[in-house]
């Protein structure tokens, strides 16, 4: 399978986000590397448990960022997010129990991941822009953003 590849109509435009997608991306690309190059189940287990952790903080993150900018369809933004991780935690258990989960996987998340981006997310980028660029500039650690991001993925840096 060839690797994502980002291209500038996924950028919504909110660089905090723009940023979490881009890791997103390049931890898919790991996980397809490990794949096509028959790492070990351990490794590409491995790969798979950071894209995992580090998706569900990315929603977390930005559904906080939806609430804070009172947009009007946080609900279902959150509910397509549920039913998502609903669906990664099906391929996780089936990997965890030995099934070979990981090509149908990567598929998975190299459609959704794209799509969401370009029609969800885009659907909210204006509202978080007029509604909070303020939270987003303001990087005093007991701003808004400096501990929403320490809520979300801990100490690491933006």
């Amino acid at each position: 399978m060839a690797y994502l590849v980002w291209q500038e109509d996924l950028n919504t435009g909110i660089q905090i986000i723009d940023d979490q997608h881009k890791r997103i991306v390049a931890m898919i690309n790991l996980l397809i590397h490990a794949n096509e190059n028959n790492h070990s189940r351990e490794e590409v287990g491995e790969v798979l448990a950071e894209l995992v952790d580090y998706t569900l903080s990315h929603f977390a993150f930005e559904e906080a960022l939806l609430e804070e900018a009172g947009y009007a369809f946080t609900r279902p933004h959150k509910r397509v997010h549920e039913i998502f991780t609903g669906r990664v935690s099906e391929f996780n258990m089936r990997f965890q129990a030995g099934e070979d989960v990981t090509q149908e996987l990567i598929n998975l998340l190299s459609r959704w991941l794209f799509n969401h981006i370009r029609n969800d997310d885009k659907a909210y980028a204006q509202t978080v822009k007029n509604n909070i660029k303020h939270l987003t500039e303001d990087k005093h650690p007991s701003g808004w953003f400096s501990r929403s991001f320490r809520r979300f993925f801990g100490d690491a840096h933006a």
